[in-house]
């Protein structure tokens, strides 16, 4: 919100400067992005008229003017402007006038004719980044007045950056409401008055959408002056509110909205036909917005319709087949009530934001359309003449927002904000933000007005009182409370454990969105079925991920696209899984590297990192538990991932519990990777319980270890194998390992090598050869069984 201190000290004038305003605003809630000027810093420039003009002996697109400017006689510029013209009153830059940019006005002469000032644009004055021509001032404009005095221009815009519970901020009229409160000063408001009714002719209105129209006012302006040109005043508080002047009746609505926060919209009554409709759209019916963007509209938007077509999308914007233009004589005015819950997001569904929408979708005022109407109504009328007709007006009650009492307690307000104040106090502080108050035993009744919809229950009472108290006024306690020690089982792994090895393994931590693009949720996880937002903050943020892939991919995509060849991302977040009746909410860990192993140096040759590097990652992850040896990777294929170079994660119970792999040649095309991508996800409920360390004393006597090479299928895992030697409990095994993996000549097609090595050892007494030899006997015999296992030659 662009906040004009001069327009606002002419509602409200508090005693203090422009830094004390600021801070004050800061503090009370309303924070203050910025404080700019309204024009560059220039002096010795006043209000000229021109009296003549004369063609330049020796420059066609020169002109000698005589202007007058207070002084004794005129003075002899010359200029290039071309929308010059005799009486014209412009800006004058005098001999000695200082201009933004450093510039500084001198006497001169332009191809041999003296010239003894400059005349000015707005951009000269630092007022507009262009212009087209110099300025036209009104012919009113007092000659030889400093044009700083004429035209207010000592004032300053303060950016307000409200939050969006603070919507009866929007305007002129609460922001000087607010400052009132916070500085105590009676101030009742604008003061609206009923415009005159010139003509009884009525249009027919008819409201088949109550619940998100609930109050529509309208009223047919006619024999407006085409002509009119909006007055300066109206025009510079439009400006510096970053809004161009239109037109008399655009203006108007655009100044309302400014001064009281209520969007209204007009329509050149030529061009509708057989009265307005406030209906829902059809499906497939298209609209011509003032934008020129041509929407195709469904059975979900609101839309002001006559009885051919739609006009305007409902408190967004107006159709350009009915808008006001510089032939409108008579003009239909709006001014209506949207409910915000049937405004939020259709704005950004039509790819649009304005300001009649930002408000709209906040909260506007319901008690407010009769005086925006009437207000602008006078305007218009005192700008571009003309005769108003009676306004018509549908509200159904049942739908419009009312205010309920709220009880606030004596003992509650003073526990929250650690001061006890007078009830008379409180009572003040509360009228001031016009609020209805009856004090009773212990507290207060109090009703918020109609524009405070962001007020209630209890806690906003205090907050306000608070607020409008002075935070920085409250006093400075250390709370007393009792605090207990939380249980830290140490059954159960810490996440910040894992975090630390993934860090300590070059990952480093990411933390994205957990709204993801519908198609980039469908690409990798096409098997399950989202939960769709209602109000997304935008289309590719529509579904809550059901993996933490698609957050990990796209932080990959942006690193990678400006030229960062080795990425190792991770993050830890929740996944959403059900539906909007029964929502579950995962906890997960997952992991991205691409690129080289290592940063490049001397002491290691170049290799890109690929699935065995991950998944020695992903094991040092699973050894934090002490339960390493009872997770298994199996072949798997996942949609995501790489069909040869993917695999599930299982615990000891055969429960699958992440995936681990390479990503599908697709989706690298399609995320535009340069080299293969691997990942990695694991449920953080399963991998953080943690097995007891428990004491085993050393044994005294040495270990044996012995090589088996055994001849098995090509595609049995290495994993069952070692599990099949350890089920057999045999207590002299303590450790097998696969050391290699052989497919080639010497081996048979459709078979392996596989070495594994077997240490053996007695806690009692010293192996002998046949304690040896019988234990290798077992495990020989057991993979003969299992897996049809023989001895390699």
């Amino acid at each position: 919100m662009r906040v004009s201190e001069v327009w606002l000290r002419e509602l409200v004038n508090p005693s203090l400067d422009t830094d004390g305003l600021v801070r004050q605003l800061t503090m009370a809630g309303l924070e203050v992005d910025a404080v700019e000027s309204v024009a560059g810093d220039f002096s010795n420039v006043v209000v000229g008229a021109i009296e003549s003009l004369d063609p330049h002996p020796d420059a066609d697109r020169l002109r000698i003017c005589q202007i007058a400017v207070g002084q004794d006689a005129p003075l002899q510029i010359v200029t290039g402007a071309q929308n010059v013209y005799v009486g014209m009153r412009v800006p004058v830059a005098l001999d000695g006038a200082k201009l933004p940019g450093g510039i500084k006005i001198k006497p001169s002469k332009l191809r041999g004719v003296p010239s003894f000032g400059m005349l000015c644009s707005e951009k000269e004055l630092g007022m507009a980044e262009e212009a087209e021509g110099v300025m036209d001032l009104p012919q009113d404009a007092p000659v030889g007045q400093d044009i700083r005095a004429y035209l207010n221009l000592d004032d300053r815009i303060i950016e307000v950056d409200l939050t969006p519970n603070r919507a009866d901020c929007l305007s002129m009229e609460g922001v000087a409401r607010e400052v009132a409160a916070l500085n105590g000063i009676a101030w009742p408001g604008l003061e609206v008055n009923d415009a005159a009714v010139g003509h009884g002719e009525t249009w027919n209105v008819a409201v088949s959408a109550p619940a998100e129209c609930p109050r529509y006012l309208g009223r047919l302006i006619k024999g407006i002056d085409p002509k009119a040109a909006t007055p300066l005043w109206l025009a510079e508080r439009l400006r510096r509110a970053g809004l161009r002047s239109l037109g008399p009746a655009v203006d108007v609505t655009n100044y309302v909205l400014l001064e009281m926060g209520q969007p209204l919209h007009a329509f050149d009554a030529a061009k509708v036909q057989g009265g307005v409709q406030v209906r829902k759209a059809r499906n497939d019916e298209e609209l011509l917005l003032l934008n020129d963007l041509t929407v195709k509209l469904d059975e979900r938007t609101l839309v002001i319709a006559d009885e051919q077509r739609p006009l305007a999308l409902a408190g967004i914007m107006g159709g350009k087949d009915s808008a006001v233009g510089d032939a409108t004589v008579d003009l239909f005015l709006e001014c209506a009530y949207f409910a915000p819950a049937a405004m939020m997001g259709e704005a950004r569904r039509y790819g649009l934001h304005t300001d009649s929408s930002h408000r709209f979708e906040r909260g506007v005022d319901p008690a407010m359309q009769h005086r925006a109407i009437e207000r602008a109504t006078a305007l218009i009328l005192s700008m571009a003449g003309g005769s108003a007709g009676p306004i018509t007006e549908r509200t159904s009650a049942e739908h419009v927002p009312t205010r309920s009492p709220i009880v606030l307690r004596e003992d509650r307000l003073r526990k929250i904000l650690g001061l006890s104040l007078e009830k008379a106090q409180v009572t003040d502080l509360l009228n001031r933000l016009r609020m209805d108050v009856a004090e009773n035993d212990g507290g207060w009744r109090v009703t918020p007005p109609s524009f405070r919809f962001d007020v209630a229950i209890e806690a906003d009472l205090i907050e306000e009182i608070g607020r409008v108290y002075g935070y920085d006024r409250l006093p400075r306690r250390v709370p007393v409370m009792g605090s207990a020690l939380l249980d830290a089982p140490e059954g159960r792994l810490p996440l910040d454990r894992m975090k630390d090895l993934l860090v300590d393994r070059g990952y480093q931590e990411a933390i994205t969105y957990s709204f993801v693009d519908p198609a980039m949720q469908a690409a990798l996880a096409p098997n399950e079925t989202p939960i769709a937002l209602k109000n997304p903050i935008s289309a590719d943020m529509a579904m809550m991920r059901t993996t933490l892939w698609a957050g990990l991919l796209q932080a990959a995509q942006h690193n990678h696209a400006r030229q960062e060849n080795r990425i190792r991302l991770f993050e830890s977040g929740l996944r959403f899984q059900g539906d909007l009746a029964d929502i579950r909410q995962e906890p997960g860990l997952a992991g991205l590297a691409l690129g080289p192993v290592w940063p490049q140096q001397w002491a290691e040759k170049a290799r890109a990192v690929d699935f065995f590097d991950v998944k020695a990652d992903v094991e040092a992850l699973l050894a934090l538990t002490g339960l390493g040896g009872g997770f298994r990777f199996q072949a798997a294929e996942h949609p995501a991932l790489h069909p040869g170079q993917s695999a599930a994660i299982v615990d000891a119970a055969g429960r699958r519990i992440g995936w681990l792999g390479m990503l599908h040649p697709h989706l690298e095309k399609a995320f535009e990777f340069t080299t293969s991508v691997f990942l990695f996800e694991l449920e953080l409920a399963e991998t953080q319980i943690k097995r007891l360390p428990a004491f085993r004393p050393l044994s005294r006597f040495p270990s044996v270890r012995r090589d088996l090479a055994l001849v098995v299928d090509a595609a049995l895992e290495a994993g069952r194998v070692q599990d099949a030697v350890l089920s057999l409990a045999d207590e002299l095994i303590q450790d097998v390992r696969v050391f290699d993996v052989y497919c080639g000549p010497g081996v048979e097609s459709g078979r392996k090598s596989l070495a594994l090595a077997l240490v053996l050892q007695d806690s009692r007494d010293t192996l002998t050869d046949a304690k040896v030899e019988a234990a290798i006997g077992n495990v020989l015999a057991k993979l003969e069984r299992d897996f049809g296992a023989k001895l390699r030659d």
